[in-house]
């Protein structure tokens, strides 16, 4: 484990390095995309900056929201405390609000953006495992069970190395939803990804060790289930409206 590395005499947070490269690799994913799609390719930019600034601030309210007791000046403001979905919902409005100022704002914009975030969250969780942050899982006695001595949230019992189970799951999404991306109708590569990132994190919740909080279930368990809920009535509309998934021909 590697929490940070030093360079020059400068530390750097190697969760940080990751977080930023998500960033650039869904960048570069973007303006590929918007390069298809006969777009300006400096669009790239102004989503990821919009999506960094809206994440960054949902992310931490979120965390703020779940732990209360830090919500006083150094809470807020401190740099720890960055939870997924919130930063999901704060990026959301983010990209929103500047594809409302573009003339952007409709399902296309949801096929565009899901691939880059799901990507984003696969480099994501390699920060997570190299940094040893707290986001493995329970004690384990299988072979590639791994402890965390030298993590920022340190254990010497071999657990589930879960980020890594993450990243492969997620990372094998984001090429699907790559190699199918004209493949159907607008929005319907969205809902695909509502529903896969949506029973990742179910199936994963099983091994962490976030406490339970309703019916056996963990808080982002039950968040998973609202949105593949959500992903699945949205595919079924689709279906039923158009008769097919996939776009008419020309």
């Amino acid at each position: 484990m590697r929490p940070e590395i030093h360079v020059l005499g400068i530390s750097i947070k190697t969760f940080g390095l990751c977080f930023a490269g998500a960033f650039l690799a869904a960048g570069g994913v973007l303006a590929r995309r918007l390069r298809e799609l006969g777009k300006p390719i400096d669009w790239a930019y102004e989503i990821i900056f919009a999506g960094l600034i809206g994440g960054l601030v949902g992310s931490h309210a979120y965390y703020l929201v779940q732990h209360s007791d830090q919500f006083n000046l150094h809470g807020i403001f401190s740099g720890t405390g960055l939870v997924w979905y919130g930063g999901a919902i704060g990026g959301a409005i983010g990209v929103c609000a500047w594809a409302h100022r573009r003339g952007m704002l409709g399902l296309a914009l949801l096929d565009l953006t899901c691939v880059p975030l799901a990507l984003g969250y696969a480099i994501g969780r390699v920060g997570c495992q190299v940094s040893g942050d707290g986001d493995y899982g329970i004690h384990t006695s299988l072979p590639w069970g791994m402890a965390y001595p030298h993590g920022t949230v340190p254990t010497t019992q071999h657990v589930h190395p879960t980020p890594i189970y993450e990243t492969v799951t997620i990372g094998l999404l984001t090429w699907l939803m790559w190699r199918w991306r004209d493949r159907f109708r607008p929005g319907v590569l969205f809902a695909i990804y509502l529903i896969g990132s949506g029973v990742e994190r179910l199936a994963v919740e099983f091994i962490r060790r976030n406490a339970e909080t309703f019916a056996g279930l963990t808080t982002p368990q039950l968040e998973s289930i609202a949105i593949m809920t959500a992903g699945a009535v949205w595919l079924a509309l689709v279906a039923r409206r158009s008769g097919s998934l996939r776009p008419t021909p020309a």
